[in-house]
């Protein structure tokens, strides 16, 4: 492999890296915080709690290295899925600006409450639309992650449909859609999401970055 095959890969070191510091924060906040329920309760909350700000920073790394990813798609892109991706990196980095509030306090959110709350949803609902439009090209980048980028394309589908009947259920009067002691599966909803969307941000920056070859290739196609 010759030094311009190695730079895309190289590149690609950063932002990977970003994604695995905000998915450690997460894991690591939620370690903190056992009198939080993961199943009922929203990350989101957490900032209130033990180390809250670590929750803040994982959105702002991986808020980031999204960006990243939006900037090194290219001119060739769909330029649809390049929004859309574009919509979940600023929602992310909004979310990380303007903190939840405190945990039992769905009924009178704050302003800070519903900026919050309005961007991370825009982000959770643009982030499957931008996997789909542009698996193709991300396959194309590399064949070999195709079983994993389509396993992921439909988990991050799926998992905001659930997410999203969840909030609705909660916002709407509820909650009513819960299991044994729990209230609600919203919490256990989101970090599903979550989970999901932070592995696709990676694989896509893994596909993205391809070699120098696949890179001039799918600029000429």
């Amino acid at each position: 492999m010759t030094t311009m095959d190695t730079a895309p890969v190289a590149g690609v070191r950063a932002p990977l890296a970003l994604v695995g510091m905000g998915a450690l924060a997460m894991a690591v906040v939620e370690v903190l915080n056992p009198e939080y329920d993961l199943v009922s309760e929203t990350l989101s909350r957490y900032v209130h709690g033990t180390a809250g700000w670590l929750v803040p920073a994982a959105l702002l790394a991986v808020g980031t290295a999204s960006a990243v990813l939006v900037s090194r798609l290219g001119a060739g892109t769909r330029r649809v899925g390049r929004a859309a991706l574009a919509v979940w990196a600023v929602g992310i980095l909004v979310a990380a600006f303007f903190p939840a509030d405190p945990p039992g306090n769905w009924g009178r959110p704050s302003l800070a409450e519903l900026v919050h709350g309005n961007a991370a949803f825009l982000a959770f609902a643009a982030l499957p639309t931008a996997a789909v439009l542009l698996r193709g090209m991300l396959v194309a980048r590399r064949p070999g992650l195709r079983t994993v980028l389509n396993a992921l394309t439909v988990a991050t589908a799926v998992a905001t449909v659930a997410l999203t009947v969840f909030l609705v259920d909660v916002m709407g009067g509820g909650p009513s859609l819960g299991l044994g002691g729990a209230p609600t599966l919203v919490g256990l909803a989101e970090r599903l999401v979550l989970a999901v969307d932070f592995g696709w941000v990676a694989l896509a920056l893994t596909a993205a970055a391809g070699t120098s070859r696949e890179r001039g290739r799918d600029r000429r196609a």
